[in-house]
């Protein structure tokens, strides 16, 4: 009598929905999200009228649309310790050249972009070229814009703050793409929103559609061996810097078309807040792992804390503590859903 045994090459099972659940790097921060909601639903009445969910909105795309970029560039095992003021030195760039040069604003925020994209580039050319830590090159680079954001704008202007462009052509067109509202029914959403969207959508697209975002998981999970297979480690690291600096851009242009002017110090300590929503959203320090989706519902959940507390009515004093909480637990429980992932396997 004999038995005959089917073996099945594992790769050809079709994975339980739990298995597909536990294996995605944002289930953590969905979980948190769900959970921050539902607290401020209930300790603050006013939090889901439909006007404050928006202006929730309004402040997690504003985080949003630079944890992203931000978000990829931890994927791809790397740090940018100067997207923070980076957004400000976008914006007073626009600000500056189109007001000195009396030139229509579009003139400033197409130089703006140029050089914005260039920073970018330095911050992987240099990265790659001296082998430094990120944290090193990155860190040179937000002094050294800090010093100039400060420098420039009171040579040109006389003040820590830009001159006002709001009189100035374009103006009303750039505001329009930047820093306009849409009105669905009763309810106002910034443009920001959708430029959010988009982003997330089309990095979610590279990650997971595209060589380049094979690319971006490969050299975060080993530069070496990426390198050995054909991967063009210097090329990607680059692009995602530069990637960054396309976000700060947005940020910078949002910022000066809100208020038509720019206040030279501001920016300063966002590039942390930009990395806990990526790591909040399931990204890991060590890279090689996380989401576009993930960072979003980790710019989510900064929006709900920082307006949840306004709502409630409680000292915002404390908003630091609680964003100091949530990334901790995120962490321990990012940590844990890997862990269940790897042992389901």
């Amino acid at each position: 009598m004999t038995a005959t045994l089917e073996v099945q090459d594992e790769r050809l099972l079709r994975p339980s929905l739990l298995r597909r659940l536990l294996g995605r790097p944002e289930l953590g921060s969905v979980v948190g999200a769900v959970a921050v909601f539902v607290f401020f639903s209930i300790v603050a009445s006013s939090f889901l009228r439909p006007s404050s969910l928006s202006t929730v909105l309004y402040a997690a795309s504003t985080i949003g649309i630079m944890a992203v970029p931000v978000a990829l560039l931890m994927i791809g095992g790397e740090f940018d310790l100067s997207a923070g003021v980076l957004v400000t030195s976008s914006a007073l760039m626009s600000s500056m050249f189109s007001y000195q040069m009396t030139a229509n604003v579009w003139v400033g925020v197409l130089v703006s972009l140029l050089v914005t994209l260039a920073i970018g580039a330095f911050n992987g050319f240099m990265l790659t070229r001296t082998k430094l830590p990120s944290f090193i090159i990155t860190l040179g680079t937000f002094l050294m814009l800090t010093g100039l954001n400060l420098g420039f704008t009171k040579l040109i202007s006389g003040t820590v703050s830009t001159k006002s462009i709001g009189d100035m052509e374009g103006f009303s067109s750039a505001r329009k793409l930047f820093a306009s509202q849409l009105s669905i029914g009763d309810v106002d959403l910034k443009v920001t929103i959708l430029w959010w969207l988009v982003l997330v959508a089309v990095a979610t697209w590279i990650l997971l559609r595209t060589r380049a975002g094979n690319w971006i998981f490969a050299v975060g999970g080993n530069d070496d061996a990426a390198r050995a297979v054909g991967v063009p480690v210097v090329k990607t690291r680059i692009g995602l810097y530069m990637g960054v600096a396309f976000g700060a851009w947005i940020s910078g242009q949002h910022l000066l078309f809100s208020y038509d002017v720019v206040q030279s110090g501001e920016g300063v300590g966002n590039e942390l807040i930009y990395i806990i929503a990526a790591v909040i959203g399931g990204c890991l320090i060590t890279g090689g792992y996380g989401s576009a989706i993930g960072s979003a519902v980790g710019a989510f959940i900064f929006g709900m804390t920082s307006k949840g507390i306004v709502y409630a009515e409680w000292n915002p004093d404390w908003f630091k503590f609680f964003l100091g909480a949530m990334l901790l637990l995120a962490a321990l429980l990012n940590a844990w859903v890997r862990k269940r992932a790897e042992a389901s396997r």
